[in-house]
């Protein structure tokens, strides 16, 4: 189930909760987000809503972990300043983090692949112990790729006749029989351009850890 989430909706919900905000302006961020809506608030603070009860429980692991893993990541991510809670008919907890400048990534370049392995080699080193592990609240990303067995089989039956099926099936049974044999890592879950902030075509920040 999704809701209608807009301006009107943040606004009831920040006067009743954090009212020291109340007075400042709402600003729908677009393009608005596929799991989250986000919302600008004032100049300095971004909303961020769970637009369906399956991505809700991203708040709650976001608002635990993002703290932690800023001091050891080498750009800027999410800072949590405030945590929301159901209200005003919207049925799950929400997000008031600190803004981030940047521009959506949009031109690939060498210097911004080079940036990105950068964030994503520090993430693998953040320490991981107690971190969560993939689940429902992941998507199971960085999980057991058994458990997209039946979906990848029937994506391919689906394709045949477009795509080297055999060729392919290869590829996945060689990746179910794989096992990653060191200590767990962070990941991301969703480094799409959508994710990735930029400024003078440098990667400036890195959102949306909700997977």
């Amino acid at each position: 189930m999704s809701i209608p989430i807009d301006a009107d909706l943040v606004r009831r919900l920040v006067a009743a909760q954090f009212p020291q905000w109340a007075s400042l302006p709402v600003t729908p961020v677009e393009p608005g987000g596929w799991d989250n809506r986000t919302f600008r608030l004032g100049g300095d603070l971004a909303i961020r809503m769970p637009a369906k009860a399956i991505y809700a429980a991203s708040i709650a692991k976001e608002q635990a972990w993002l703290p932690r893993l800023a001091p050891q990541l080498p750009l800027p991510i999410p800072a949590p300043v405030g945590l929301g809670a159901p209200g005003e008919g919207y049925p799950w907890p929400w997000s008031v983090n600190a803004w981030l400048d940047g521009e959506t990534a949009t031109e690939p370049t060498v210097a911004l692949a080079n940036d990105i392995a950068g964030f994503l080699t520090a993430l693998h080193d953040c320490d991981a112990t107690d971190g969560p592990a993939a689940g429902v609240h992941s998507f199971h990303r960085g999980g057991d790729l058994g458990l997209y067995d039946g979906e990848t089989k029937d994506s391919v039956d689906r394709l045949a006749g477009k795509i080297d099926a055999g060729r392919v099936m290869e590829v996945w049974d060689a990746a179910l029989a794989s096992r990653w044999g060191k200590p767990p890592v962070w990941v991301h879950g969703d480094v799409s351009p959508g994710n990735l902030l930029v400024a003078n075509g440098r990667l400036s920040a890195v959102i949306d850890f909700g997977q």
